[in-house]
């Protein structure tokens, strides 16, 4: 697994009124939920980077009014494009 860090300004922690550990998991949630809504990653792959169960990981996109269900607005009724 590959480690990322970053830097972030210690008003972050408490204007979200988080913890680093918190904080942690809502940007890796909040950067899979993005992802996925995209269709840049499948649920498969959105909760593992959000380091959740499928099932968690739709709870937290209901969480952050992502809509656990990706459509292709392109294709009509039948599925055809």
């Amino acid at each position: 697994m590959t480690m990322i860090a970053f830097d972030l300004p210690d008003g972050a922690f408490a204007a979200l009124r988080k913890d680093p550990r918190e904080m942690e998991s809502e940007l890796r949630m909040a950067a899979a939920a993005k992802w996925y809504e995209l269709g840049l990653v499948s649920q498969e792959r959105g909760a593992e980077i959000a380091g959740l169960s499928r099932l968690e990981f739709m709870h937290g996109l209901s969480r952050l009014g992502v809509s656990p269900f990706q459509e292709d607005l392109d294709e009509d009724e039948t599925g055809n494009a």
